[in-house]
């Protein structure tokens, strides 16, 4: 883990000393980073036993002792896949970047920072470094769409750093407020000493209710969770394209892992107390957002859009309390963050040969543009879920575990999810069905306009990444199983501790 998070920093500090005028060196060193990540990211998750339920390739070192704060790195089956998820869209994202033509070395330099810092916020088992890499890895978007961006990049810019910096503010009180809910003596940001704890002293199940919000919400906002949304679509859409890969991929999952490592272990009965609250607003995000995203113009808002719909699912395993559902869960984070930094790659493609992401002015991209129009109608089915995609997957673990009763709640014959809750979920699936069927139609089918007939199809290198990406949803797509077996260890015990907060007679898993 000490690898996957040092080496894009070693690499990014390198830049610093390359002369800027160098920009073919700069360019083929950030790949060589970037790489060389991905290749160690791929290691970890080949050489992960899914039999030792426990943190694996832990290293720690104590840095301030009176607070028990350390340098504290490893990895669970979650940790192992996400940090997958940030090597392969690391690395696409740095081989998409070949439309940056200003301050090459500043752009690369940020790319890898906020590659390192997604690393260490996944590897890290200690709350202060969880939270500092979480911030050193969004500095830099915000910095990248200001500069590089397109559009309202300013606004954009500055709108993503109001939420996501208030929704950080408002997470990091519950963190504090998690440091200091135990006695004195039991003080400590060590995850795996916080856990073992509160398994044998649950913490107050009034001071579970007040903390659980606070990372709720905080957390949602970084997730897009409605209404704390409205930052997503803009700040895509007017991101470069590499910033609106990574952020859309991997940044935006930073969340989702917060709640599953901390929130959930930590606080369950928080958790189960604020659950109505949670259903709501996911349902919000699948339906409503889904809505929206039917009537945009700009493809990219489109996908910032579908983006929100598709975090209600993995939310939506979250709040279902099931082994298979937050399994799932972890699942549709992998899938959705590599299908978006495809979807949002080819979109950048499209841009810089068109000059537009306006839907109605693209149509029958396929015949001047046909690996890219291919690319991008795959791209399109494992947006809406279908078979043989990462998504599909993932999205039916989900529903599954929707469906299922809670152990801990068979007692008193409480379902999470009710027949109208799963049935607006359906419905919210067709919703996604509609607009990006609609949106392929008019981008790569049809009558091709004179001015794009002329346009040129990406070379051998610029596929790579495409090709990249699409490999790996059709890897997991059609067989999930290494993928399921690493993560099933984290999410039992996860279940496990959720099921002893609150105790039920029920009929096991």
């Amino acid at each position: 883990m000490n690898s996957s998070i040092l080496t894009p920093l070693v690499f990014a500090a390198g830049l610093c000393f390359v002369p800027a005028s160098k920009w073919l060196a700069i360019r083929w060193l950030a790949i060589l980073g970037a790489f060389i990540t991905v290749v160690l990211s791929g290691l970890a998750f080949a050489w992960f036993n899914p039999n030792d339920p426990g943190f694996q390739f832990v290293n720690r070192v104590m840095w301030v002792e009176s607070l028990d704060m350390s340098w504290h790195v490893g990895a669970d089956g979650i940790t192992v896949v996400m940090v997958l998820l940030t090597g392969v869209v690391g690395f696409a994202a740095t081989l998409v970047s070949w439309d940056i033509t200003s301050r090459q070395k500043e752009f690369y330099v940020l790319l890898l920072v906020m590659i390192a810092g997604a690393m260490g916020m996944f590897a890290s088992l200690d709350i202060f470094f969880l939270y500092f890499f979480h911030e050193l890895a969004l500095i830099p978007t915000f910095l990248m769409i200001g500069i590089w961006g397109s559009g309202k990049r300013e606004y954009a810019a500055m709108k993503m750093t109001l939420y996501l910096s208030a929704g950080a503010f408002v997470a990091l009180i519950g963190l504090i407020a998690l440091y200091l809910a135990p006695p004195a003596a039991e003080r400590t940001f060590d995850l795996t000493r916080l856990l073992d704890y509160v398994r044998s002293h649950p913490l107050n199940a009034n001071v579970q209710r007040f903390i659980y919000p606070f990372l709720l919400f905080g957390l949602g906002t970084l997730v897009s969770l409605v209404p704390f949304h409205t930052w997503a679509p803009i700040g895509y859409g007017c991101a470069p394209t590499a910033t609106a890969m990574f952020h859309a991929g991997v940044l935006k999952k930073f969340g989702l892992y917060a709640l599953i490592r901390i929130a959930l272990p930590l606080l369950p009965v928080g958790a189960r107390h604020w659950n109505d609250v949670l259903l709501v607003l996911l349902l919000c995000n699948i339906v409503y957002a889904g809505l929206v995203a039917m009537r945009q113009k700009d493809f990219n808002y489109l996908l910032g859009y579908s983006s929100v719909a598709h975090m209600g699912f993995a939310f939506l395993g979250i709040a279902s309390f099931t082994f298979i559902g937050l399994t799932g869960a972890v699942l549709v984070m992998f899938a959705h963050g590599i299908m978006a930094a495809l979807a949002f790659g080819l979109s950048g493609y499209l841009y810089a040969q068109t000059g537009t992401r306006e839907i109605k002015e693209l149509g029958g991209l396929c015949r001047p543009l046909p690996f890219v129009g291919t690319a991008l109608v795959m791209a399109a089915f494992a947006s809406i879920g279908l078979p043989g995609f990462a998504n599909f997957a993932g999205e039916v673990m989900t529903l599954f575990g929707a469906w299922q009763v809670p152990a801990w709640q068979a007692k008193i014959g409480a379902a999470t999810v009710s027949w109208p809750v799963l049935l607006a979920l359906w419905g919210g699936a067709v919703i996604g069905a509609v607009y990006m069927l609609r949106a392929i139609r008019n981008i790569c089918f049809g009558p091709t306009p004179a001015k794009w007939q002329s346009l040129t199809d990406a070379n051998i290198f610029a596929r790579v990444p495409y090709v990249l990406l699409l490999g790996v949803l059709i890897w997991v797509g059609c067989y999930p199983k290494p993928f399921v077996e690493a993560i099933k260890p984290a999410t039992g015990q996860i279940i496990t501790a959720l099921e002893k907060a609150v105790p039920a007679v029920a009929p096991k898993r």
